[in-house]
């Protein structure tokens, strides 16, 4: 484990180095060669004395290299070291990103216990990226829950995806049906085939036939070179219908031949051409109560949906808002260059009471624009721009309420704490065995 030591007091400098022999120590007196070092060692942990060349009375130099160093290498947990008058300076530090502060001059023994932490806490970090990583690399990696209803539907999904049924997905809009259809595709043996998707809200009635079936040349004015349509196009991977509850009845009477003969025609051609997709629906609609309207084909509605996968919307979710907000926080904030950014307390209550009409989409929204405008080191309840949520009145009996109370209160521990036991059981004021063993009884999984 590398630390490395800016420090222009020779004797200090070397007085650290000797202290913390445990670790592979490297050193330097100034700006320039503390960069160099980062560059070339990328160390874990940081101690600096604010106090640098050439400004060794002030901080101005100490806090322009700290920026430097979050810029370069914004993991990197940073120690500040201060004289007992430049408390404000350490606040300062602070804000700007470094992990903590320690006044001089240096206890070694607490210095010590500072370090040791600041080393497990990069290590827990450089694991849960790695965790991040595989889980991005698997098909269902799009999606981060630990909710029972939604880890249910990916579950459900694993089953699906090896077969050749057609699959409908049901969910209000935001939920990930996309996300969920790819993960489809990527876990079936059509995975090397093309992914191919279409809105059909999206797009004009009058485009919506050449879109997905192709056209002829010369088959209207424009149609200037024979054009293969969408479907076509996914022979033999797997084609994704979004919104097909808009899919108007002249061409839902087309898409029916085509799921019973599995050939197409072209617009103004004449010859039929086998393909070979799977179809892979989505819609926020009730389609029975289209069908039922009119509106809707029956026998379609019935060759569309062999399998039926309904999406739990974000807020019936239960812990999965504050998890999701940590997500895509820690994602947004390395996009932005705004490392160290965390939620203030009520920013996370705010987040957990808020309806999320608008799902995931509007989570991630949400969580950018507030990473982007937010001006501390904190993410606030009026950052987020949040509505108040309406008072809930449940109505359980006392067996039900207690269970899923003890249920909830983990889940959300959890996941405001994201995803950290320790934390999560301090947090709910019962040790950590007691953790494991109410994890164990609620089948609650440690990891998203």
């Amino acid at each position: 484990m590398k630390l490395l030591i800016i420090e222009d007091d020779p004797g200090l400098q070397k007085q650290l180095r000797w202290s913390f022999d445990e670790y592979e120590v490297v050193v330097a007196g100034d700006r320039e060669a503390a960069l160099a070092q980062i560059r070339r060692h990328e160390p874990a942990v940081v101690t600096m004395d604010l106090g640098l060349p050439p400004d060794p009375d002030g901080a101005t130099e100490g806090l322009a290299t700290l920026q430097q160093i979050l810029a370069l290498a914004p993991a990197t947990r940073v120690i500040v070291l201060t004289g007992n008058q430049d408390r404000a300076n350490a606040v300062k530090a602070i804000a700007m990103g470094a992990y903590d502060f320690h006044q001089k001059p240096c206890d070694q023994e607490v210095l010590g216990l500072v370090l040791q932490r600041a080393f497990f806490l990069h290590t827990l970090q450089q694991e849960n990226q790695r965790m991040q990583q595989l889980q991005a690399d698997s098909p269902m990696g799009g999606l981060i829950t630990r909710d029972a209803g939604m880890l249910k539907v990916c579950r459900n999904m694993e089953k699906v995806a090896p077969t050749t049924a057609s699959v409908m997905l049901l969910g209000e809009s935001g939920t990930g049906k996309e996300v969920l259809a790819r993960a489809l595709h990527q876990m079936s043996n059509r995975a090397n085939q093309r992914f191919m998707a279409i809105n059909c809200a999206a797009i004009p009635e009058n485009l919506l036939e050449s879109e997905l079936f192709g056209y002829e040349k010369g088959a209207f004015t424009g149609a200037a070179k024979q054009t293969k349509g969408k479907v076509e196009l996914a022979n033999g991977g797997t084609f994704f219908l979004d919104e097909v509850g808009d899919l108007p009845m002249s061409l839902q009477a087309k898409l029916l031949r085509f799921l019973q003969e599995r050939v197409i025609e072209r617009i103004g051609g004449h010859e039929e051409i086998p393909v070979d997709v799977r179809i892979v629906c989505a819609t926020h609609q009730n389609l029975k109560d289209l069908t039922a309207a009119g509106r809707f084909r029956e026998d379609l509605y019935y060759r569309l949906s062999e399998i039926v996968v309904t999406i739990p919307p974000l807020r019936t979710r239960i812990g999965d808002a504050t998890l999701l907000a940590h997500h895509f926080k820690n994602k947004f904030s390395v996009q932005e260059s705004r490392a160290g950014l965390n939620f203030s307390t009520e920013a996370l209550v705010a987040i957990e009471t808020y309806a999320w009409p608008g799902n995931v989409r509007e989570m991630e929204n949400c969580i950018k624009r507030a990473v982007i405008m937010t001006d501390g080191p904190h993410i606030s309840a009026d950052d987020l721009g949040l509505a108040p949520a309406a008072a809930a009145d449940d109505a359980l009996n006392l067996r039900q309420v207690r269970d899923e109370a003890e249920y909830k209160a983990i889940v959300k521990a959890l996941a405001r704490v994201d995803g950290n036991i320790v934390k999560a059981s301090e947090l709910l004021g019962i040790s950590r065995p007691t953790m494991y063993d109410l994890m164990s009884r609620h089948a609650i999984k440690s990891g998203a």
